[in-house]
């Protein structure tokens, strides 16, 4: 599409299909065409517009469509009305000076050497890799996404409508340096934590983007160059990696089909990574009796113990077993929890449970980071949590997980025999070990062109010589009707692998 500045040289309809962004109404998609062609160079400083009527005869649309965006963008300072003579685009905002284009030969000799002076190296470290495409894939086996089948969008949109009331607005619009939204706080105070056996002081919460951020403040805050941690193998790798930053002492620790092994390597470990409720990845639960003994030891050898609560909502095959942190008598329960996991993992909400002392500590470092976590998202779910929506919506999610897990389960047992599956409690997804020989990268490079979206178990062990012969196969985004037809593929690519003994 040509420059032009000169309105009448427009081709009005085209400008309209090609710079609207639907979805929205006429209205908004008239806004959006022009805004984008005046940042293009379309529509020129000071270049006329058609009168309404004219433009709205060009688009097809209705004249008040037509004048009220005209008006839209008046009010935005985009154009600019003229009594008697229509509207303008207003001219650009008075820029600073531009240097020439750099000479990048002549700069090539001095630029700075910027691997050399990284005190680390973040993207070295292995972690997992989820296809940006996965959405478009037939058989997204994949964990820990989104579902927008199940979604509840009314709700959610009812819960940030509210936020945008302007009784709201004024709540949570304000910088609010480094405090917590207090009716989210009172919402996990109240609801949340009781659920999982917690009784805690609303100074001993902290909210936080998702676990992740959590364990990065942990890390920042209580683990130097000699602190010894211990973690799951295979187990999580953001806290892992989180940890490896920190300390060149991140113990890997045995898990069994009970969780984590209370074995001699937990002897010396000043923090304990687990994850109870359901093992990441392996997806068993910690009976009582272990999780009892496990703080006996921490009380023993004087070690604290960072309780991730790993989808402890999605428990639909028995009662949720009591969280570690409710059976703390000694305070030595850091408890992580998520509303990300459940809700919609985009959304990047959790809260960490500590003694008021280090959470004062977790605050203030957080405010040196961001300040706080976004506060019209901490309303909306507060208002998710405090209607009973979110309730409702955990109920929804156990049914058809439940509905899942078991066509999954089935699918393996029929088509893909050679893998050996985990039954669990609850949780999103299956971990799965084939016969000696699998190659779980190539397995997962070698279906993904078929549509099928897996996650290789290697990366979840501290280092790649194991779990080769794992894969991790979620259900909570792929359609109870397409599964069997995933795993029929799976195991298809099991009897055509040469990886396969």
């Amino acid at each position: 599409m040509p420059r032009i500045g000169r309105t009448g040289e427009l081709m009005w309809l085209r400008l309209f299909q090609g710079f609207a962004q639907p979805p929205g109404t006429l209205q908004r998609q008239l806004c959006d065409m022009l805004v984008q062609a005046v940042a293009q160079g379309f529509l020129a400083p000071g270049a006329a517009l058609p009168a309404s009527r004219t433009l709205a005869a060009e688009l097809g649309l209705s004249r008040t469509t037509v004048t009220l965006a005209l008006q839209a963008l008046t009010d935005r300072g985009i154009l600019i009305g003229r009594q008697r003579s229509g509207y303008f685009v207003a001219p650009p905002l008075p820029a600073a000076s531009i240097a020439a284009q750099p000479d990048h030969q002549a700069l090539a000799g001095g630029a700075a050497d910027w691997r050399a002076r990284l005190q680390m190296q973040p993207s070295a470290q292995r972690n997992i890799v989820k296809p940006t495409d996965w959405q478009g894939q037939p058989y997204p086996f994949i964990y820990g996404q989104f579902d927008g089948a199940l979604f509840p969008f009314r709700d959610w949109r009812a819960c940030a409508l509210e936020s945008l009331q302007p009784q709201a607005v004024r709540r949570w619009a304000p910088d609010h340096l480094d405090r917590d939204d207090t009716a989210l706080v009172d919402q996990i105070h109240r609801r949340l934590l009781p659920a999982r056996g917690i009784w805690v002081e609303r100074d001993e919460i902290l909210i936080t983007c998702g676990v992740q951020q959590a364990s990065f403040l942990l890390a920042m805050l209580l683990i130097g160059p000699d602190t010894r941690v211990g973690i799951e193998d295979p187990g999580y790798p953001d806290a892992r990696n989180n940890f490896s930053l920190r300390s060149a002492h991140v113990a890997a620790l045995p898990v069994d089909g009970d969780g984590l092994v209370l074995g001699p390597k937990l002897a010396g470990c000043e923090y304990v990574y687990v994850t109870p409720s359901h093992q990441c990845p392996t997806t068993v639960t910690m009976p009582l009796a272990r999780r009892q003994a496990l703080l006996a030891m921490a009380q023993r050898d004087d070690f604290v113990v960072i309780e991730d609560d790993h989808e402890s909502e999605l428990n639909f095959d028995g009662q949720p077993t009591p969280a570690l942190k409710s059976l703390d008598k000694s305070q030595r329960v850091l408890y992580l929890g998520s509303l990300s996991k459940t809700l919609a993992h985009g959304l990047r909400l959790g809260y960490l449970v500590a003694p008021a002392a280090l959470v004062r500590e977790l605050r203030a470092l957080r405010r040196l980071m961001m300040r706080h976590v976004p506060t019209n998202n901490q309303q909306s779910a507060a208002s998710f949590i405090a209607h009973g929506y979110h309730e409702a919506y955990l109920r929804k999610l156990n049914r058809v997980y439940r509905e899942r897990a078991a066509a999954l389960h089935t699918a393996l047992a029929r088509h893909a025999p050679t893998l050996h599956a985990v039954v669990a409690q609850g949780g999103s997804a299956v971990w799965v070990t084939g016969q000696a020989g699998l190659d779980c990268q190539a397995l997962t490079e070698r279906l993904y062109p078929q549509g099928v979206v897996v996650e290789r178990g290697d990366i979840f062990y501290q280092t790649g010589a194991h779990g080769q012969q794992q894969l991790r196969i979620g259900y909570s985004s792929i359609p109870l009707e397409r599964i069997e037809a995933g795993v029929k593929i799976i195991g298809q690519a099991l009897l055509d692998s040469d990886t396969r003994l």
